[in-house]
């Protein structure tokens, strides 16, 4: 089983750039997370007769954020399940953001197959000026990782998205100049820690463990992606126990039409 996620900033131009449809075909993913889709469904022509849609739109803000799943209709989808659930919300006071309800951005994305759970999430940026590091660090993040926990009571989850961090220092290419920046703080770091303290996988880490270069989001400025001076912010965690079925993970940069490249697993 083939898995792919891909920030897509926008699915209505990358759909128009003639890049989305043609991806799809040539890779024939089982499954393909979206984030950023900044559009509701029917808003984009879509020419894929053989995937099911699931779309999750911003509802505070028509045009921004969102997340889609569209999935081979062989499969048999049991459950899709859009947002945070309402206790979590509650617990982690996520509906006080002052810039909005995070929940209400379409941000995460959850759906039941046979054997696991597969979710896609588009987490907060902490902005340039810090204002939203908060929100992420003490509400979101642990918003989000103990529903992905309470899921994997039921069944082995995979999770994936712009979850808008460099991990470590291999993981951006300058990484000294940005430390302390968004994207590469302390606390937004401590997120991914801990993800894997929990015990899930960062699957392209569990392949290449070390080495830089390796990204998947590039700045649009100083021909950038040319100079591959980039950032590894999207990724693809798994349960420890799918591990043993999981055959590989790749990021895929040769894919244009963003500003994001696709990620893909395979499972067995």
């Amino acid at each position: 089983m083939k898995l792919i996620s891909w920030n897509v900033n926008g699915i209505r131009a990358v759909v128009k750039k003639n890049v989305f449809v043609p991806f799809v075909k040539k890779e024939r993913p089982d499954v393909l997370c979206l984030q950023e889709t900044k559009a509701e469904r029917g808003q984009a022509v879509i020419d894929l007769p053989d995937y099911e849609e699931y779309w999750n739109s911003s509802t505070r803000k028509k045009g921004y954020s969102g997340t889609a799943i569209f999935v081979k209709k062989d499969l048999e989808v049991k459950e899709v399940i859009l947002g945070l659930p309402e206790d979590l919300c509650k617990k982690y006071k996520l509906h006080d953001d002052s810039y909005g309800d995070p929940n209400t951005e379409g941000r995460v994305m959850a759906m039941e197959l046979k054997d696991f759970f597969v979710i896609t999430s588009y987490t907060p940026n902490a902005k340039p000026d810090l204002s939203r590091l908060s929100l992420r660090h003490k509400q979101w993040d642990p918003a989000f990782l103990e529903y992905m926990l309470r899921l994997e009571k039921k069944k082995p989850v995979v999770f994936c998205g712009d979850l808008n961090v460099a991990h470590t220092f291999d993981d951006l290419e300058n990484p000294e100049a940005n430390v302390g920046d968004h994207g590469f703080t302390d606390e937004e770091r401590e997120g991914i820690d801990k993800i894997i303290a929990a015990g899930f996988v960062d699957s392209f880490r569990y392949f290449t463990p070390k080495g830089k270069g390796h990204y998947t989001w590039w700045s649009v400025w100083s021909n950038a992606r040319a100079r591959n001076v980039g950032w590894r912010i999207d990724y693809w965690f798994v349960s420890k126990k799918l591990v043993p079925k999981l055959t590989s993970a790749k990021i895929l940069p040769e894919v244009m039409g963003s500003d994001h490249c696709p990620v893909s697993i395979e499972l067995k």
